[in-house]
């Protein structure tokens, strides 16, 4: 618990730094040849054959956006994940495992509709930081709304390979800005 505390702490002084800084005035959307870096909170809930075994997730991650033409944006997003893992008895024994970490690599695309919505798709690798330390493939579908420095995002991420599939549920919030 006192693991938990100190990460959303710190991801909570993030998101109010990034919220605080009027440093750079953007648009919300990426314009054709235009290039954006956006940093993330995210928070999920697992799914599949992981939600046994958790009932949270949180990280952090990093996007890269590169306007494609008007509505239409390219991302490479890379970061953390953390799945809290549960403890439980076995016997008169209470069992504590580690946490499972995961390390995404995806490249996807976001096409924005009316104002500042948009749908998104990501497709990727996630390397497990614990246990077997699989590589899993990742297909994320998503859909979202940006303003000003800011995006929120809601998806399902799914990770599967090695007869093992789970996933989560997860929303981002991020800060974002031209370069």
């Amino acid at each position: 618990m006192k693991k938990l505390t100190k990460i959303v702490a710190a991801a909570s002084f993030a998101v109010a730094t990034l919220f605080a800084s009027n440093v750079v005035k953007a648009q919300s959307r990426t314009g054709a040849n235009d290039w954006r870096f956006g940093i993330g909170v995210e928070a999920g809930i697992p799914t599949g054959d992981y939600n046994d075994a958790s009932n949270f997730a949180l990280g952090g991650t990093a996007r890269l956006q590169y306007g494609a033409a008007q509505n239409v944006a390219l991302t490479l997003t890379s970061g953390y994940y953390n799945f809290f893992t549960k403890s439980y008895n076995v016997g008169n024994v209470e069992v504590n495992p580690k946490d499972q970490g995961m390390i995404p690599v995806k490249a996807g695309i976001k096409a924005y509709t009316n104002g500042g919505f948009y749908v998104s798709g990501e497709v990727g690798a996630g390397f497990e930081t614990a246990y077997g330390k699989n590589t899993k493939l990742i297909l994320s579908p998503g859909l979202g709304y940006s303003w000003s420095n800011v995006d929120l995002g809601v998806r399902y991420e799914n990770f599967s390979g090695q007869s093992n599939n789970y996933g989560m549920v997860a929303a981002r919030l991020a800060y974002g800005f031209k370069l």
